[in-house]
């Protein structure tokens, strides 16, 4: 028997990666492969969880279909803290939701307005690099900070990613150029409207009581508990607070492709969550729109 209101059924065994990119933003598999490599991981669900698009989701969806694989609809929002930048995974989102569209086309042409102050930062810098070489790169993805990277590579100018963020994209360098961000209760707010869920990203040691509480307050539904980034400890306090303070749990890769670039990332199904707590998550969902639904 379906959750009600969706079209997925309960998950029985297995695992799931919650937080994964491809091409449709600033990953190097297309949406299709990211799903057959879960399946080759043995992975029972995934999220495709790019940045500001869910563009990839029906060619993964299709494949996850074929292969037996529940694909989650997801997105990683970029947003405002007290800190600076954080980011808020959304789970469960439809592809017809007006206002969530919306939201979403403004914050990519944002990126891509970020995209070319980056490129004339760097061009200041004494190189020669074109923004249309960033845009031939990115394939009309949502463009980010690894799309100039990968132009970077290309043009000769640095070898790799991590010469091109400590030169020129990095925090505090010549060519760092800061996202626009919405603040946290906005974009739950629109994801719970949309009839999804919500969860703060790889919060490491920032997640402690106060804040998970403070996220709570914003309406954010979840905490990541595994990530890459997080060590054993965190993960532990993590999932003591979730449950603690009510919160839904979620975790994955971060996978951007394949071998891992970064210490924060790993590969598809390098990190693998209960299945019981996507069902957790989904039953969640469900029983939100079918209240909302009565209250209408």
């Amino acid at each position: 028997m379906d959750h009600p209101g969706t079209r997925i059924p309960p998950l029985t065994g297995g695992f799931a990666d919650l937080h994964l990119h491809s091409t449709a933003s600033d990953g190097s598999f297309e949406p299709a492969e990211v799903v057959r490599q879960a399946h080759r991981a043995g992975l029972a669900a995934i999220a495709l969880t790019d940045h500001d698009t869910l563009a990839g989701t029906p060619a993964a969806e299709a494949t996850g279909t074929a292969l037996g694989v529940i694909v989650l609809a997801g997105c990683e929002f970029s947003v405002k803290v007290d800190w600076g930048e954080a980011h808020l995974l959304g789970y469960l989102l439809p592809s017809d939701h007006p206002d969530l569209n919306a939201f979403l086309a403004t914050m990519r042409s944002a990126r891509a307005e970020r995209g070319r102050a980056i490129v004339i930062a760097i061009q200041r810098c004494g190189v020669r690099l074109d923004f249309a070489a960033v845009e031939a790169l990115s394939v009309g993805a949502a463009i980010g900070r690894p799309h100039v990277a990968r132009a970077l590579i290309a043009a000769g100018i640095v070898k790799t990613f991590d010469e091109a963020f400590d030169r020129f994209l990095g925090r505090g360098r010549p060519a760092f150029v800061a996202k626009l961000l919405p603040p946290v209760a906005e974009v739950a707010a629109l994801v719970r409207s949309a009839g999804g869920v919500t969860s703060m990203a790889h919060l490491k040691d920032r997640g402690t009581r106060a804040s998970l509480i403070s996220f709570r307050d914003q309406g954010v539904d979840g905490v990541e508990v595994y990530h890459p980034g997080h060590s054993g400890p965190v993960r532990q306090e993590l999932e003591r607070l979730a449950g603690e303070l009510g919160m839904l749990r979620t975790g994955g890769s971060d996978s951007h492709g394949g071998a891992a670039v970064s210490p924060s990332h790993s590969v598809i199904g390098g990190e693998r969550v209960p299945i019981e707590w996507v069902d957790a998550m989904i039953a969640f969902a469900a029983s939100r729109r079918a209240g909302a639904s009565v209250r209408r």
